[in-house]
């Protein structure tokens, strides 16, 4: 089963991933600092967005691959997946000396989280009346 809204957001997610990492190691070069943080304020904010994202991405990618499979592809799906990642490139842009986005950024994470993670609970008991089609098995034989 092709999930395209789940593969394409984990695709972007993971070019987000890179592209934060790749921030880290800039600060790190220019400042020479090749573990921790060195007490840098712009390597700290740095590694924070990075983290963040990591602390919030998987969870969020299993609830699109989960709700997809669930309900289908679906055009709401696809906006809010959109949302998600433009929502994490402004995390990710507002961490460096409070720059704007940072503040938006997390709430579009938030309600994302919160909304598929709701419709997650809420997916087995809208079914719960649908009698689904059954299916041919074949037998071993």
């Amino acid at each position: 089963m092709i999930l395209p809204v789940t593969l394409s957001v984990a695709g972007g997610a993971a070019l987000i991933n890179l592209w934060l990492a790749i921030r880290i190691g800039q600060v790190r070069t220019k400042e020479k600092i090749s573990v921790g943080d060195g007490g840098n304020d712009a390597l700290t904010r740095r590694m924070r967005a990075h983290s963040n994202f990591a602390e919030f991405a998987p969870i969020v990618l299993i609830l699109f691959g989960l709700v997809e499979m669930a309900v289908g592809t679906s055009l709401w799906l696809w906006v809010v997946g959109g949302l998600f990642l433009l929502g994490r490139i402004g995390h990710g842009i507002g961490m460096d000396d409070g720059k704007p986005g940072r503040g938006v950024g997390i709430m579009i994470t938030m309600v994302a989280t919160l909304g598929l993670g709701l419709y997650a609970l809420a997916i087995p008991h809208l079914k719960a009346g649908v009698v689904e089609p059954e299916t041919e098995t074949v037998a071993d034989g």
